[in-house]
Order: structure tokens, then C-alpha cells, then sequence
């Protein structure tokens, strides 16, 4: 009856994860769910990049109830090569379910260990680990799920069983056509950025990952706070994710002579690129979608300020006609809560990873710096609650940061 009421969870599972948009959002779901599916203490999910495999998310039940309500587990971002040499290296190279009782006493004849270093660092011990690929039906290798410490029903470490396999193996199926659907979303959004980044060198992958990782956490933290229920968390996060992603898409409706310009503009000049904004709003103007509502707003306003000192102000994106006016007839600025959260969250995420990325234009500036200008921005650029929150997430922070490198010159 436990088998039938699992594979009953996992069809369920089929359709929720098929509704996730983001591909690391679905990544991070696939593998809290596989650790539900059996009763799995801890967990990581690994993708397939080149030759390697490189991890994408790590969870630990045990680790994290010792942390403080509300925050994440921080985790070291690595890669791990395809070969025999390790148990997910291993389950990868030959696509098939790896089962292992003990891994400090596995087998002296098998080509592949354990590395207790892990451990050491984590301050967790490993017992039963259950590794499972995720390939496709033309036996495409996507990732590798590793799930750790299986549990009773007393919350004794137990090994993974013949019937932990079955189910896993049918939710990995589910999930791995999921992930192709989330890879085929991904890299179309990619393309767009691609077509920012030949008019603008600043808009590269790594910078719109950057910036959207970023944006989730502050979401995520900013929920916690405000008490969002989960369902209404986990979809805001999913739309925010992509819509963040194209923030700054109009720049492609922006002069090449204007957006590579190596020195400052001038007032006409900035006032052009300024545009970017409502150019970007009205790529979504067929609105059929959440998603289209917050990435059109995210667009228009992630250059407003909080003081409401920013651009494009209180104007229809299409007529560019003043919504709002002061006494000269002028749009007023938005300001404060009149800015969409999106909009505020992506403002602190972008103008973080501006300052603390090299441009052919610019070093990066120091670390410190960079933190202290955000500070000093609060209340004037930037929400002062939001402000308060990135601070409290910065260890989430560097994390992001560290996942998506700029590609090496």
C-alpha cells in the first residue's frame, strides 16, 4: 500500500513539475521531491556540463533545522568529472541506478569511493546513498540525482531498497522530460539575451543569471518576512526568475552608437538610454501570462528609485504619455511601494552585480565598497527593507555569484 500511495505522489508530481518554468527552480524541486519519494534525509542533484558533472543544488533536513528560521543551507559549488572514480561520476558514466548500503564500506574490488572528506567538512555522516541518472529516451545523460540517509519511520538511517529504486527511478523519468522542457525555455530566453548582449557587451548569461539568482533569494527572504504562503511563494519566484532574466531587453531597440559608447553620455544621450525601459515593457504588450505582467513591469522599473528620483517615471510605455505629473506637467517618478516589488528587487540585484563585475570598460570594485555603496543607497535608490534583507542573505548571495563566473576571456 506505501509503494502505490508513493507512485500515486510521483504521477501527481508529474504535473506540478511540468508547470515550473525556470530551470534551476525546477532543479531544486526535482530534488526535494526525489528526497520525499524515499524518505531521504539529504540529497544533491548534479547536471551534466562537458565532461563533468557540476552540482547545482544540495539539501539537508539534519543541517538544516540547526540553522535559524528562515535561512538556507550554503553549500560549496564544485564539479565532479565523469568516470569511475566516484559514485555519481560512476552513475553517470554508466547511466544506471547505483545502490550503495554503506559508503564507508563499500566493496575493496569497486572501481569507485567515497570521499569522507565531505563529511568531515559538513560535520554529516553519510551512510545509504542512492545515485540515479537522469537521461533522456534517446539515453541522453541530463544530471545525476544522489539522495542520502534513508529514513524509517522512527527516523533511523536505513538503506535505500529494491522499491526506493523502482520509485525513483519512475519520478526520474517524469522528471528528466520536465527538464528538457525547462532547457528548450531557458535557451530560448538565452537567445534574447544573446541579442542584448551583441548590442551591448554587458548583457552576457552570466551577468542575467546573476542578477535573476539574485532576485529569488531576495524574494525568497523578503516571503519569509511577510509570511507568503507557499504555493503563492513558489509561483511568484518561478515568474520572477525569468522575467528578471529580461530586465533589460529593450536595450536591443537602443543605437549601437549610444550603448558602446566608451565615455559619458550626454544629456541627450542618457535620455535615450533611458528608453531601454519602456522599449522593454513593450515586448510583452500581448499580455497571456503572469509572466509577461512581471517582466513587463520589471523592465519599466528597475531604474526607479525609491526616493523617486529614478527613470522612466509615470508614463504609459506605448504613448510614452504622463500617467502622473507635477506642476509643470513633468511624470513624477515613482517612489517607494508605488515601484512593483519585482521592479525594486531587480534594481538592488542589478546595480550589485554592475559594481561587483569587471567591464571592458571598468575593474570591479572591491568587495567592501560595493556593500557599502548598497548601504548608502537604502531609502534613497533602494527599498530600506530590501536593503535590511540582501544583507541578511549575503552568505546566499556570494553563493549565486559563484555559480555563474563570467566566462574566462
Amino acid at each position: 500500500m506505501k509503494g502505490r500511495t508513493n507512485l500515486e505522489s510521483i504521477i501527481r508530481l508529474d504535473s506540478e513539475l511540468n508547470q515550473i518554468q525556470d530551470l534551476d527552480l525546477l532543479l531544486e524541486r526535482i530534488l526535494l521531491e526525489a528526497r520525499r519519494v524515499v524518505h531521504a534525509d539529504a540529497g544533491s542533484i548534479y547536471v551534466k556540463d562537458g565532461d563533468k558533472l557540476a552540482i547545482k543544488y544540495s539539501q539537508n533536513d539534519t543541517l538544516q533545522k540547526a540553522l535559524p528560521p528562515g535561512q538556507k543551507l550554503i553549500y560549496s559549488v564544485f564539479t565532479i568529472p565523469i568516470n569511475d572514480k566516484t559514485l555519481s561520476g560512476y552513475c553517470a558514466q554508466t547511466k544506471e541506478i547505483l545502490n550503495v548500503k554503506d559508503v564507508y564500506n563499500i566493496p575493496t574490488d569497486s572501481p569507485f569511493s567515497y570521499n569522507t572528506q565531505y563529511d568531515k567538512i559538513s560535520g554529516y555522516k553519510t551512510t545509504s546513498m542512492l545515485t540515479v541518472p537522469l537521461k533522456t529516451a534517446e539515453n541522453k545523460l541530463l544530471g545525476v540525482i544522489q539522495v542520502i540517509n534513508a529514513k524509517d519511520e522512527s527516523g533511523s538511517i536505513i538503506p535505500f531498497s529494491q522499491e526506493d529504486e523502482l520509485l525513483i527511478s519512475h519520478f526520474a523519468v517524469n522528471a528528466t522530460v520536465a527538464l528538457q522542457r525547462a532547457y528548450m525555455t531557458r535557451a530560448m530566453i538565452l537567445r534574447m539575451i544573446k541579442m542584448s548582449e551583441l548590442r551591448d557587451p554587458k548583457e552576457t548569461g552570466a551577468h542575467v543569471n546573476r542578477v535573476a539568482g539574485y532576485a529569488v533569494e531576495l524574494y525568497d527572504r523578503w516571503a519569509y518576512h511577510h509570511k507568503i504562503p507557499e504555493l503563492e511563494r513558489d509561483k511568484f519566484r518561478d515568474t520572477l526568475k525569468i522575467a528578471a532574466m529580461l530586465h533589460d531587453v529593450g536595450k536591443v531597440a537602443i543605437s549601437d552608437i549610444i550603448l558602446k559608447k566608451p565615455a559619458k553620455f550626454t544629456p541627450e544621450e542618457y535620455a535615450i538610454m533611458q528608453g531601454h525601459t519602456y522599449f522593454g515593457a513593450r515586448l510583452f504588450d500581448d499580455i497571456q501570462s503572469p509572466l509577461d505582467v512581471i517582466a513587463s513591469e520589471i523592465a519599466l522599473t528597475h531604474h526607479e528609485n525609491w526616493d523617486g528620483s529614478g527613470y522612466p517615471g509615470w508614463i504609459d510605455p506605448f504613448t510614452l504619455k504622463p500617467i502622473k505629473t507635477d506642476s509643470e506637467g513633468k511624470p513624477l517618478g515613482r517612489k517607494g511601494t508605488e515601484i512593483p516589488l519585482g521592479g525594486r528587487i531587480v534594481a538592488i540585484a542589478d546595480v550589485f552585480d554592475a559594481l561587483s563585475s569587471r567591464r571592458v570598460y571598468k575593474e570591479a570594485w572591491e568587495e567592501q565598497a560595493v556593500y557599502n555603496e548598497i548601504r548608502k543607497q537604502s531609502g534613497i535608490k533602494f527599498d530600506p527593507e530590501l536593503v535590511a534583507m540582501f544583507f541578511e542573505i549575503l552568505p546566499n548571495i556570494k553563493q549565486i555569484r559563484d555559480m555563474y563566473p563570467e566566462p574566462a576571456e
